[in-house]
């Protein structure tokens, strides 16, 4: 087992499918320890996507795809992960004008520690919860779908996400820790460099 990834180092988020990466973000370790991971990613950094080989890029796994580095704008996020749980929460603020945007659920196989950061796969489906916890809705149920027709997941898969998604929902508005503290004024580290990918990220053991 590797040791605990320090506050300010980069590491590499890779989503996997059939022992191949689809998918790897470049993020900052917020902290690593025995209730969970989190980590701090920047509204601008260079991921590895996947394209099929006409270029399209691709959401799921539907035909051969090959990884192109990409710039990914986005909101700045910061992320929650705990040991043996299939979702991660994200925290989420206007990368423009740094209000905060509410919560996300990511479902998600529990993450797996690797020599340079953490592999899980996605389960296509999420959950968008307000800023203000006074509500909440399914995300992406469209692509959920498509991933069930190509069989990617089962309908006993499918009952699974959704109550894990349930379960994330019930994690934030009760305010169960770590979301009992006050997590929207938080602010990242103003000596922490962009993090970028390693050498490498697309062969590294999955």
């Amino acid at each position: 087992m590797t040791e605990p990834f320090q506050a300010g180092q980069a590491v590499a988020l890779r989503e996997t499918w059939d022992g191949r990466v689809f998918e790897a973000r470049p993020a900052i370790a917020v902290a690593d320890g025995p209730a969970g991971a989190t980590f701090y990613l920047p509204p601008v950094i260079t991921c590895l996507q996947p394209v099929a080989e006409d270029g399209t890029r691709l959401r799921l796994p539907s035909v051969p795809w090959r990884l192109e580095a990409v710039d990914w704008h986005h909101h700045r996020v910061l992320s929650f992960a705990f040991p043996d749980t299939p979702y991660a929460v994200l925290a989420r603020w206007d990368a423009g004008t740094g209000a905060f945007d509410g919560w996300y659920v990511n479902l998600q196989d529990p993450l797996r520690r690797t020599e340079i950061g953490f592999d899980t796969r996605d389960h296509v489906l999420d959950v968008l919860i307000s800023a203000d916890r006074n509500s909440w809705e399914w995300k992406d149920e469209d692509e959920l779908a498509e991933a069930l027709a190509l069989g990617l997941f089962t309908e006993s898969d499918e009952a699974r996400i959704r109550s894990a998604g349930e379960r994330g929902v019930e994690h934030v508005l009760l305010r169960e820790p770590p979301f009992d503290e006050d997590w929207e004024d938080w602010r990242p580290d103003p000596s922490w460099d962009v993090p970028r990918l390693p050498a490498g990220v697309a062969t590294a053991p999955v």
